[in-house]
């Protein structure tokens, strides 16, 4: 493909560091490494650990704005990862 024929880049929305939507992806994401180094710390590793915000919303047409939350996604893991995970709560639980 030349350069004549890309198709021109998307406009993409810098975050601010004061912007609602970046401070909860940070926090999602702060969450994520606190998990993944808690379980790590108890012998467990989920294969996927990740974040993820939905589909920005829209107000009309044109205008959108950005996801006002963002969840941590613990992915799917195998029947004895579920099982290691389900006996560092119950230990937790019990102490």
């Amino acid at each position: 493909m030349t350069p004549q024929q890309q198709k021109p880049a998307l406009p993409r929305r810098t975050p601010r560091a004061e912007d609602p939507a970046t401070a909860k992806i940070q926090e999602a994401v702060a969450a994520r490494d606190d998990l993944a180094a808690a379980l790590s710390g108890a012998g467990v590793q989920l294969p996927v650990l990740d974040v993820r915000t939905p589909w920005p919303e829209t107000d009309g047409e044109d205008s959108s704005r950005p996801a006002r939350y963002a969840l941590v996604h613990l992915g799917v893991c195998s029947a004895p990862v579920a099982h290691a995970l389900a006996a560092v709560i119950r230990k937790g639980a019990a102490g």
